[in-house]
């Protein structure tokens, strides 16, 4: 029987490392895969469905993270240490219509996200482990009082992570772009503001919670990371399986999926582009509240 995956899962985070290392050959990366699992454990924060026994600190010198980095080759992504940042290879897949994703995987949801990575996400949750980045929870629903309880709602949880696009500009320089420069509202959304033309309204922000997906496990089965299914890597809209996702519920019901692509400054479709993410580490890497600032809270201002 699967376990459901509206509750808090208590796999380890150790299981997203194992996930590399059943396909992975014997030898030197087997070790590193290892080294980096070990590394995140030390790294990572008991949310509920980290194991408790599996949250004893083993640190490790920034050396070491650099050097496990640089020798841990997984497929469409640069781990960059002493910047503290990932880099995502992904291609620019939609420049017109309404968005619930910011990033999925190729060949799932390229009409509604504004780029495709190569990368697996949980890859991806690898990569921001070793820099040290805490996940939290998407969006989802926790059953209390046992068989004959309720279901209660748990807002999503991470630590922020700051999205930029990184694109050649017309000079032929690299340049990075929050995302939120590439959308707005509809047309039925822009502001008047007296003058001579009206102003589109932008997107507010351009961090998101390090939601993590999550583990589900059926049976005996090996555990699957279920972002890697879904292909929903960044997202707009509430899936409950995202990796990176806002802060609060954002549904058709409450009128939060109005956002769409503004095209002016992104690349042609099919554009090669790196997908930048940065976890801020400001206050010793706090977790942003539920109660954080999401696209409604600013409209309303």
């Amino acid at each position: 029987m699967a376990e459901s995956i509206t509750e808090p899962h208590r796999f380890p985070i150790l299981m997203i490392f194992e996930l590399l290392l059943r396909k992975q050959p014997a030898g030197p990366f087997r070790s590193i895969v290892r080294f980096v699992s070990t590394l995140a454990v030390g790294l990572t924060v008991s949310i509920g469905w980290i194991a408790a026994e599996e949250t004893e600190p083993r640190t490790k010198d920034a050396g070491d993270a650099a050097k496990a980095a640089k020798e841990l080759k997984l497929p469409g992504l640069e781990i960059d240490v002493a910047g503290r940042q990932v880099d995502v290879d992904a291609t620019v897949c939609l420049r017109e219509g309404f968005l619930e994703l910011l990033a999925c995987t190729k060949q799932t949801k390229e009409h509604e996200s504004i780029v495709a990575v190569e990368a697996k996400p949980s890859h991806i949750h690898a990569a921001l482990l070793l820099l040290g980045a805490k996940p939290g929870n998407p969006a989802i629903q926790k059953r209390v009082g046992g068989i004959d309880g309720h279901w209660v709602d748990i807002a999503p949880r991470g630590q922020e992570i700051e999205v930029y696009l990184v694109f050649k500009d017309e000079k032929g320089e690299m340049k990075e772009h929050p995302v939120n420069e590439f959308i707005s509202r509809g047309p039925e959304d822009v502001v008047d503001d007296g003058g001579e033309g009206a102003e589109q309204v932008k997107f507010p922000t351009h961090s998101f919670l390090f939601a993590g997906s999550h583990l589900y496990k059926e049976g005996d089965a090996p555990p699957q990371y279920l972002c890697d299914q879904s292909g929903n890597v960044i997202s707009i809209s509430t899936f409950g399986d995202e990796l990176l996702c806002l802060p609060g519920v954002h549904a058709k019901d409450n009128g939060s999926l109005v956002w769409e692509v503004d095209p002016t400054h992104l690349p042609p479709l099919d554009t090669k582009v790196i997908l930048r993410l940065k976890p801020k580490f400001e206050e010793e890497a706090e977790e942003k509240a539920p109660d954080a600032e999401t696209p409604e809270a600013a409209e309303g201002e």
